[in-house]
């Protein structure tokens, strides 16, 4: 097979879980407030990899209205054991400041695809928790320990506690295993056994341009736990010639053929910005055991192509690049905080049309009406047309380039008393609005809206077009590195008061600020890499 090109998943698929159930993997990967919560992909090869379905789907299993920008769903870790596939996930409901409300919870499926079980709360006294299954057959619970106090390290050191699966819930004592080493900022631990050893995998860091993985090994799965002499054994940091940057977050498997893989967390920043745009995304790499018992990445930093494992190559069929709205939904749609519901996104009201109806502002933590897919190439154009018909400005529908609630443009159609139907544009960033064009553009009269965005790197520009063919440029070129984890980051002297952990979104929406649920019927989405 021909070597794996990197990242594996492109645009934002943060901390990669992977597994092997015979000869199937499975990388799990944080959504944050999108829903459903948790991608997950599937391969045969390591190489090549399909988005098969989200495990939460249902309100009961996540409910994350009123949930913060980058709250919500992080780093779910995917396990099997006997039959039964084991999803542990965060709800995050604060992460700004000193406190962190992070709930732990617990769904099994006897099948990858689902259904998922309801949920089983765990604990929450931090975040990225994993579940270990020893060969024993008892179940351990790790995660990071979050500690407020001043004066403290926040990053507490990693807690072990035992999961009952006859009672559902955790028992024994909680014991602190390992306080990470002199990188700092220990999270991300997954628990393997090889050898006699177990062997605790961090990453250290933070998530940013000094994340690492590190390791540690005990003969007893609650220590003490040796580090490893040579850690981290992946990092980015002080290597700005590497194309792949902030790697860590990692998690290992092995192949049918005795190969180890790491999947990990990197990003690729626009130069000179140094702003990832595309996210947090998903590589590979193989490693290898030394003679005395520690894993080494093999080629030693992050690579942008790596060895493939000796499986037949096994491709999927590419996704395709127009959704004309005729079936269901495409899983590569993502809602806010929020299931789709009937009473908001309709395919049915007017068969081959979607209809969206207007709801809350694009600054709303709770009720908006938008669908988007994730940004998945630097060079892009996405197109759609509308029909819509506003009374009101505050009636709007459009084409949106999305980060979070204070990061994003959006080319719109609205209403003006004095030009009637009108196209404008409005952008958001850093929670400073403004409107990049100086007068709206009057379309009155005109049945449909034809919508494009054009993406080059660092760049955004939209257009508008009667028919779909004759297409007139619209505003300036845009900063399209604003809608980036970078530039949503906001500190001030010394203290975080914004950041952000996701990734761009391109996608359709409607706001009817009036309270009238105006829709708007969107005929196609088309999301094109150039």
């Amino acid at each position: 097979m021909t070597n794996i090109i990197n990242p594996i998943l492109p645009g934002f698929h943060p901390d990669p879980s992977i597994i092997r159930v015979k000869d199937d993997y499975y990388i799990a990967t944080s959504t944050f407030e999108w829903f459903p919560g948790v991608q997950i992909y599937h391969s045969k090869d390591l190489k090549n990899w399909e988005l098969i379905g989200h495990p939460l789907t249902k309100k009961a299993q996540l409910s994350m209205q009123g949930n913060p920008d980058s709250g919500g769903v992080w780093a779910p870790c995917l396990s099997y054991d006997q039959g039964i596939f084991y999803l542990i996930y965060t709800d995050v409901k604060s992460h700004f400041g000193a406190f962190k409300d992070t709930h732990n919870y617990l769904v099994t499926a006897n099948n990858i695809e689902g259904p998922w079980s309801d949920p089983v709360y765990l604990n929450s006294s931090g975040f990225d928790p994993s579940l270990y299954h020893d060969d024993d057959g008892r179940k351990w619970l790790v995660n990071m320990v979050w500690d407020h106090r001043k004066g403290k390290n926040s990053f507490g050191g990693i807690l072990l506690q035992e999961y009952s699966e006859t009672e559902k819930k955790l028992v024994g004592p909680i014991k602190n295993i390992f306080k990470g080493t002199s990188w700092g900022l220990t999270e991300a631990p997954h628990l393997y056994k090889k050898d006699g050893y177990y062997y605790l995998m961090t990453a250290e860091g933070g998530t940013r341009w000094k994340h690492a993985v590190t390791m540690a090994r005990s003969a007893h799965l609650d220590g003490p736990y040796e580090v490893d002499p040579k850690n981290p054994i992946l990092t980015s940091f002080n290597k700005e010639e590497l194309p792949l940057q902030k790697a860590g977050h990692g998690s290992l498997v092995e192949t049918q053929h005795g190969e180890w893989y790491i999947a990990y967390l990197c990003g690729r920043p626009l130069k000179p910005s140094w702003r990832c745009n595309l996210g947090r995304e998903t590589a590979i790499q193989p490693c290898e055991w030394t003679e005395d018992g520690w894993l080494r990445v093999m080629g030693g930093d992050a690579e942008l192509r790596v060895k493939a494992p000796s499986l037949p190559e096994t491709p999927f069929e590419p996704v395709k690049v127009r959704d004309d709205f005729n079936g269901e939904i495409s899983k590569h749609f993502n809602s806010l905080r929020l299931p789709v519901t009937e009473d908001w996104a309709s395919l049915k009201q007017r068969p081959g049309f979607l209809r969206l109806v207007g709801r809350e502002s694009l600054n709303s933590m709770h009720q908006q009406s938008l669908l988007a897919r994730r940004q998945q190439a630097f060079q892009v154009q996405v197109e759609t047309v509308v029909e819509f018909e506003p009374e009101t400005f505050q009636q709007m529908a459009g084409l949106v380039y999305y980060y979070n609630t204070k990061n994003y443009y959006y080319l719109y159609v609205s209403h003006d008393e004095l030009l009637g139907k009108c196209i404008g544009i409005m952008s958001n960033t850093k929670g400073i609005y403004d409107e990049p064009i100086e007068n709206r553009v009057s379309i009155d009269g005109w049945e449909r809206c034809y919508l494009k965005a054009e993406l080059n790197d660092a760049s955004l520009q939209f257009y508008f077009s009667r028919d779909g063919s004759n297409w007139s440029g619209i505003g300036p070129v845009l900063d399209a590195s604003t809608i980036s984890d970078e530039n949503a980051e906001m500190v001030v002297e010394g203290y975080i008061l914004d950041q952000g952990f996701t990734g761009a979104f391109l996608g359709i929406c409607v706001q009817d600020l009036s309270g009238q649920k105006k829709h708007a019927d969107f005929d196609y989405f088309e999301y094109k890499e150039l």
